[in-house]
């Protein structure tokens, strides 16, 4: 860890430490469905989107069937056969490596929770949102946790290449819970030490569940639609403490072909009335 002497962090060292939570990286394997693709898909003509493959109700991966199943997933195979296409090969990513495999075109756009952001603005285009969530703590019942303002001095974990950490150091500064002072900084940022609370990053959203059930974390940080997954009757979300709002869109390469169709199709698919029945489908 590196030593860092009641350092203030301010504008340009928070911003720093933001990007450096947010960084992400590549990606998995994926399952292809069985025609003629629009422009920017692979050679084979399939049309390849990323998604989530371990979230509940979003995009999840049936290991036995080998089959995805979620909001995501019935909006990506609409949003497919809208743009003409009847070959699509759906690609697991996760927070880690979505960005980089979009980048590097290995997938054509990304269906998989991914938050509309201005810093994200700058390296791909959006289409409309589809979907609006909230970034939300959730404790162990046991904790007696009853507000954020019980929580100085306490460990909260995030999932690593997710903004969550990111949005919790600023949704902090703001409200007066943390002055911003760095003590102790892991050189990947998996463990951080503020100076009123300390942060652990994980690699899986699982570690990140079992870390608070074993008491290593007081609370999980994460999206509240990622959160149904892990919840029990042993946890409940945080009262009156909502990190920040955020909307699901899907990204495309800036300046991509796709860019501009899929844009088009979300919305004709939120005008029409598409995209609110399948929420209701998988609420």
């Amino acid at each position: 860890m590196h030593q860092i002497s009641r350092r203030r962090f301010g504008a340009v060292a928070l911003g720093s430490l933001a990007c450096a939570l947010a960084g992400v990286a590549g990606c998995t394997g994926g399952v292809a469905a069985a025609g003629s693709a629009p422009a920017g898909t692979s050679s084979s003509g399939a049309l390849r989107i990323g998604v989530r493959s371990d979230i509940v109700g979003f995009g999840y991966l049936n290991d036995h069937t080998g089959k995805y199943y979620g909001l995501e997933i019935d909006i990506a195979t609409e949003l497919a056969d809208r743009l003409g296409s009847s070959d699509v090969e759906f690609v697991t990513v996760t927070p880690d490596d979505r960005k980089e495999m979009l980048l590097d075109g290995q997938v054509d756009m990304l269906i998989a929770c991914y938050s509309i952001a201005d810093s994200r603005k700058e390296n791909f285009d959006f289409s409309p949102a589809y979907y609006d969530d909230q970034v939300i703590a959730v404790v162990q019942n046991s904790s007696l946790f009853d507000s954020i303002d019980d929580m100085k001095g306490m460990t909260f974990g995030t999932m690593s290449g997710a903004n969550a950490a990111p949005l919790l150091t600023n949704k902090f500064a703001e409200t007066g819970f943390s002055k911003e002072i760095v003590q102790v900084v892991e050189d990947d940022n998996s463990h951080v030490i503020f100076d009123t609370w300390t942060l652990l990053q994980y690699p899986t959203y699982q570690e990140l569940s079992d870390a608070l059930e074993e008491g290593t974390v007081d609370a999980m940080v994460l999206d509240g639609a990622i959160a149904k997954t892990y919840m029990n009757y042993k946890r409940s979300i945080l009262p009156d403490f909502v990190v920040a709002e955020q909307s699901f869109g899907v990204a495309t390469q800036k300046g991509s072909d796709l860019s501009a169709p899929v844009s088009d199709a979300i919305q004709a698919m939120l005008d029409d009335g598409t995209i609110e029945t399948l929420i209701d489908k998988w609420d």
